[in-house]
Parts: C-alpha cells; structure tokens; sequence
C-alpha cells in the first residue's frame, strides 16, 4: 500500500481510472459527462423548464438543490422534501440521472430515497460525520472541494466516504478562495491534472460558482476540458434574473444549448466526446 494518507483514493494503490456509472451515464470514460439544471429548486414549472431544456441540449444529468446552506440564515434554504419530490418527477419525466445536495446527516436516507446521486457541498467538505454518512447510503456520491482546502485534505474527504465501503466517488473542482474579488472562486487548471495524477476518481469542475458570473462560465468549462475534466456541472434557469440564489452565474436555455454546441470541438480536439 502506498505511503500517501488517502489509502484508497490514491492512484498509487488503484493505478486504473475509475469509472462511476449512475443507470446509463458513467462518469470518466471517455464521454464528457454535463450536469445541468438551476441552482436550487424553486417551483415545478421552473425547474421543467430548466430539465426540458438541458435535456435538448445534450446534458445527461439534472443538478439542482433542495436544501441550499447560504452564507446569510434571512436567505431562501430551499423546498426541503417537496423539492426532493420535483427533482425525482422531472428525472422521470425527462430521462436524466438525478443529483442533488444533502447538508444534514439527519436527512441522507431522505436525501438518497429520491436522488441517484448524493452531492456534499465545498462548505461541508471537512464535515466528516456527514461524509461517513454518505459513504454509508449506497449511492454514488458527488464531492465538492472546500473553497480554503488544499488538494490533500479535498483527497482525504473522499477517503472518508469511501472508507465507509463506497468507492463511487466524483470529485468536483469548484476553485478557491482568492484576493480577487471580481472572480468568485478562481478555478486553477492544474488542479485537475494534478488530482488525476494522484487519484483514480473522476473529476469534474464547476465553472458556474466557480466565476459567478455567466459569461465566464463558458470559456473555463473550455479550460477545464483541455485539462482532462470528466465532466462540468453547470447552471441553468429559465430566468436567471428572478432566481432565488446565484442570479448572476445561471444560464438562459438558449446559452446553454449554445454552451454545449461550442464544448464539442475541443472535447474532440483532447480526444473526448460529448
């Protein structure tokens, strides 16, 4: 066994990729996988629309949030179970694989009962009971790296759900706390051949919190792609500038199929699909 502290996240121990499959997606082979879909759960015709038309475009998996942590408690939490309730009707309804944000130990059965894939947010990246919890629940599990984590402590939070027996892990790379405030989180593009160097896990960025702003997202999805990513989890609302959290990174519908129409060449240009 190697000498590195993530014993079973380390490619040293696994040299082989790991490819996570979720029903008919899988997640590091050589398709680029997009996760798309609004930022939290607002009602069942927004979030639809938003699955309607990342459907269209070529996504394959619906993101969205029914409980959302914020940095302010005066500021919209999510629908709870009801939204958890919308989420798995419009995966039914539009064939995608569902993810969402679980933030409470207490409600990961809950959480994992309606979604296919569990998702642990960058604000609960160190928050090893939960992550325990997740390891526990049996479904493939969707990591986000804390926005002041170095890559080390990012590989040893995966350690502790795959520890607890569940070796489906997606890492997400969503940047990091910088001095720069007109960029939200910057997203440094050697992080992503670095963690592919040291694990076997797929991995995935996320350009929309990562900028927090919708024209950016598009040119760093590209980035991300040319540094190996399996896949982008981004953003969409049917109207942006009426959601209830992160009204500035969301794209339109039509942003988005024009996102995902200029994605395709330089995913062939490194030899993926999309």
């Amino acid at each position: 066994m190697s000498d590195v502290p993530y014993k079973l996240a380390s490619r040293i121990s696994h040299p082989e990729n790991t490819i996570v499959k979720v029903k008919d997606v899988e997640v590091g082979g050589k398709k680029i996988v997009v996760m798309a879909g609004p930022c939290a759960v607002e009602s069942e015709a927004q979030l639809f629309a938003a699955a309607k038309a990342v459907k269209e475009a070529g996504a394959s998996v619906l993101r969205a949030s029914a409980y959302k942590p914020r940095s302010s408690p005066y500021s919209f939490q999510g629908l709870g179970e009801d939204g958890l309730k919308l989420i798995k009707k419009a995966g039914q309804e539009f064939g995608l694989v569902t993810e969402t944000e679980v933030v409470d130990t207490r409600d990961v059965t809950l959480v994992a009962g309606y979604v296919d894939v569990l998702r642990v947010g960058a604000r609960n990246m160190q928050n090893f009971a939960l992550l325990k919890e997740v390891g526990k629940a049996g479904k493939p599990a969707i990591l986000k790296n804390g926005i002041a984590s170095t890559i080390e402590e990012f590989l040893l939070a995966a350690e502790y759900i795959m520890s607890e027996g569940n070796p489906n892990v997606i890492l997400c790379y969503r940047g990091i706390k910088s001095f720069e405030p007109k960029i939200r989180f910057p997203l440094d593009a050697a992080a992503i051949p670095l963690l592919k160097e040291l694990t076997h896990l797929p991995v995935i960025a996320d350009p929309s919190h990562s900028t927090g702003k919708q024209s950016l997202v598009g040119p760093v999805s590209k980035a991300a792609i040319s540094a190996g990513a399996d896949g982008l989890m981004i953003e969409v609302h049917p109207r942006p500038g009426e959601a209830k959290s992160d009204k500035a990174q969301q794209l339109l519908p039509a942003q988005f199929s024009k996102f995902m129409e200029e994605l395709g060449p330089v995913a062939r240009a490194v030899g993926r699909e999309l």
